[in-house]
């Protein structure tokens, strides 16, 4: 059984996409940058290989990606959108107007609306917390990082959709 506090919906599409993204970063990228370092260790003193340092850092920038992704499809329900019932949940657009601006966005991964340009909010971030399980008409309001106390009309809530 999973955490539901630790789920992240996934689309089949976005699956696939973090995969082969994860599979090539622990594959050939891993090879290349292991050349690299290599290469750069072999032009002699290290404190003064100014690629031998770049190429360690762009190494530790690889590697935490790959635990990020791993984690991240380790957690993932991968499926359809939820049912257009219009109840908020985490793979739903929300139309919302949010402290005065109306807003239309994702509640879920920003892996699942990459490439969409939809902004999207974690079920776990203070706006997407104060949502989760309310309805079209509902009222609400979450309080900002900064104190604000910051007032939310939901509109309409529908199924992600590619």
């Amino acid at each position: 059984m999973t955490d539901t506090t630790t789920v992240t919906w996934l689309t089949q599409e976005a699956h696939d996409r973090l995969s082969a993204e994860l599979a090539h970063l622990t594959g050939v990228a891993r090879a290349e940058i292991t050349d690299k370092i290599d290469d750069a260790r072999s032009e002699g003193d290290l404190k003064e290989n100014g690629g031998y340092h770049a190429a360690r850092e762009e190494q530790a920038k690889q590697e935490a990606r790959i635990r990020q992704l791993q984690e991240l499809l380790r957690t993932a329900v991968v499926g359809e959108a939820p049912p257009d019932d219009g109840v908020v949940e985490p793979g739903m657009v929300v139309t919302a107007t949010v402290g005065g601006d109306k807003m239309v966005f994702l509640v879920g991964s920003r892996e699942v609306g990459e490439g969409t340009g939809m902004d999207v909010y974690s079920d776990r971030s203070p706006l997407g917390a104060a949502i989760i399980g309310r309805s079209r008409g509902e009222e609400t309001s979450y309080t900002a990082p900064n104190g604000t106390e910051i007032a939310v009309v939901i509109h309409d809530a529908t199924p992600f959709r590619l």
